[in-house]
């Protein structure tokens, strides 16, 4: 039987560098809809717009391990979003 409730998720985001300075935080544990990464940065992004400028620039990693944005979620996963890399002499 199918029903139109939605299962929520308990999701741990991590930010790191410019991410965790636009969050104020440097995690945030949420209930969100089930689905997959692009769901839950669209649910962060409503919680907090200040990181609406840097999302389509971070690299993604699910239970520490870089992931795409169409990997599904479940119950208790952490997200880290991680910004580019970059300075340093050469």
């Amino acid at each position: 039987m199918i029903t139109n409730k939605e299962t929520a998720l308990n999701i741990r985001f991590l930010f790191f560098a410019s991410i965790r300075e636009a969050a104020k935080t440097r995690e945030l544990e949420l209930d969100i809809p089930g689905g997959n990464v692009n769901d839950a940065l669209s649910h962060l992004e409503t919680r907090i717009p200040e990181l609406r400028r840097h999302l389509d620039r971070v690299q993604i990693a699910v239970n520490e391990e870089y992931s795409d944005r169409n990997r599904s979620l479940r119950e208790g996963d952490t997200v880290a979003l991680i910004p580019p890399v970059s300075g340093g002499k050469s």
